[in-house]
């Protein structure tokens, strides 16, 4: 029955037989999702290889490896592991582990998936897990579309557990047996998502039994609303923007400037997005850019290492 859930949020991608990596930790939630996919791999509805990064920071680190070796051995699965220091990314630490982890991971991940010609990557969040970013997020600050938080597709990321609840993974791997591996690190106050998982998602159940149920609800009501507001934005930036032989897309500065202001923004974004450069789109950042295009100078503005703004009479482009 459960499984059947989890395959209903697949259905769309299945049809291909699609090449899925699996971020596979040891923990119990992509433990869950191997056994699961592993089900569809021994069915040939998608072919399962399973990716492990060790981060080295954990004396543990080295039994993680081994365990999810016997497991895909055992279960006849191909594994990649790697180790973070053997990856050639060269990252700033801004005091953040979590955010450091991160990165790495994404940047193994993201290496897999053109080296093994994959069509997705398969991560293990789950419901409490979409709590958990939510509340995050509001915490640290955020707009409606980080208040979205993750979604099932993600361009290659595949996140299917995102409506199946923690206890309902806790509940089948102890019927059925499984071994999974525990992180002492996901209790330590140290982290603010560990905090929130401790602290604040236990008192919003007790506040209200159907938390779970309604926050579900409330996330689909703001998921839909983002999708109207990203048509609505799409077709802004078609009015806005022209595609160009020399750059791909130019601006036109007056019709940019008579927009409202929360439209630039996004405008902003998808523009950078589809130019596929480098940034971080911090309100500091994205207003750094809107007063080089509202000032009455023309010229260029650096604003990345490989890339500028530049803007001449009423054209702005990369």
């Amino acid at each position: 029955m459960l499984f059947t859930k989890i395959k209903n949020n697949l259905k769309d991608i299945l049809i291909n037989k699609p090449t899925v990596i699996l971020g596979l930790s040891g923990g119990p939630d992509s433990v869950f999702l191997f056994h699961f996919l592993k089900e569809l791999h021994d069915t040939n509805q998608i072919n399962l290889i399973a990716a492990h990064l060790d981060h080295g920071w954990r004396q543990e680190s080295k039994q993680d490896v081994l365990f999810c070796q016997n497991l895909c051995k055992e279960y006849k699965v191909d594994l990649v592991c790697h180790h973070a220091q053997d990856l050639s990314l060269d990252l700033k630490f801004n005091g953040s582990k979590e955010e450091l982890g991160r990165k790495l991971r994404r940047f193994f991940f993201q290496k897999l998936l053109k080296e093994k010609n994959a069509d997705y990557i398969a991560l293990a969040h789950h419901l409490q897990d979409q709590q958990e970013t939510f509340f995050w997020r509001i915490i640290r600050g955020t707009t409606l579309s980080g208040l979205t938080c993750m979604k099932p597709l993600d361009n290659s990321y595949l996140r299917p557990l995102l409506n199946i609840s923690k206890e309902e993974i806790l509940d089948y791997l102890h019927k059925n047996k499984i071994p999974y591996l525990t992180d002492h690190t996901n209790e330590s106050d140290e982290f603010l998502r560990n905090r929130i998982r401790k602290y604040v998602l236990p008192a919003l159940n007790k506040c209200d039994s159907r938390f779970d149920q309604k926050f579900e609800s409330s996330l689909k009501h703001l998921q839909k609303e983002e999708a109207f507001i990203q048509n609505y934005t799409q077709k802004a930036f078609d009015s806005v923007f022209t595609k160009s032989n020399a750059f791909c897309f130019i601006g036109n500065l007056n019709s940019f400037l008579n927009l409202d202001l929360v439209l630039q923004k996004r405008l902003l974004i998808l523009w950078l997005s589809k130019e596929k450069v480098l940034f971080s789109p911090s309100n500091s950042y994205l207003n750094e850019i809107l007063k080089f295009l509202k000032s009455k100078n023309g010229g260029s503005h650096q604003l990345g290492i490989d890339w500028k703004l530049c803007k001449k009479k009423n054209l702005f482009w990369i």
